[in-house]
């Protein structure tokens, strides 16, 4: 009698192993809004908007429309002033983009120094960076932007799925600043467009 296992008991076996690595990679329950869970955010939010000097560090990759790349990113926020600085370690390019209401200024990327009143077609068309700068400004904190938003929660009440301005953010995971819980992996996407975070460390300064 052979020793092989049959075709059908292989199969079976595969199947089994899918399902296994299927469930050990199934995410949380998400839970729907409800006014306990709103209110909650709602005065999250609040305090994020008062303490409205922050940092973080960490590495980021942007595509769709034919561009993109990936690399490093610190981002420093003091009320509507901003510095952002990227590089990209592959091609060895690197951009700081500064500004504040007003408008944006560019340098770094071999062509001088570039400004204009619209921060993210400045970025887009020095660097082919095209990211939604001003409403991640608040959803990289967990935060929604102005205008009609869709949230959906994970199990610790913390957002999960955040749906606003034709983008779909996932938190994928959550840290912890001074005490305070701040996303970790934020993935957002609008048709081609994507971007994926991942960030190392938050800085509340006086937090």
């Amino acid at each position: 009698m052979s020793g092989r296992m049959p075709v059908v008991h292989w199969r079976r076996l595969l199947l089994l192993v899918v399902l296994l690595l299927l469930g050990a990679c199934a995410r949380a329950p998400l839970r729907a809004p409800d006014d306990t869970l709103l209110a909650v955010q709602a005065g999250r939010e609040s305090a994020l908007a008062a303490a409205d000097a922050w940092r973080f560090t960490g590495r980021i990759a942007v595509s769709g429309e034919g561009e993109g790349g990936s690399g490093r990113i610190e981002w420093q926020q003091r009320g509507e002033a901003y510095v952002i600085e990227l590089s990209a370690p592959v091609s060895r390019q690197s951009w700081r983009l500064s500004g504040d209401a007003n408008g944006a200024r560019l340098e770094g990327h071999g062509h001088g120094v570039l400004e204009d009143r619209d921060a993210e077609a400045l970025l887009r068309r020095a660097a082919g960076w095209s990211m939604p700068l001003e409403p991640l400004r608040a959803w990289v904190r967990g935060a929604r932007a102005g205008g009609d938003a869709e949230l959906v929660f994970g199990a610790e009440g913390l957002p999960a799925v955040l749906q606003q301005a034709g983008w779909r953010i996932e938190y994928r995971s959550w840290t912890e600043s001074a005490g305070v819980p701040m996303p970790q992996r934020v993935f957002a996407e609008s048709g081609q467009r994507r971007v994926r975070l991942v960030v190392d460390r938050w800085e509340t300064p006086g937090g």
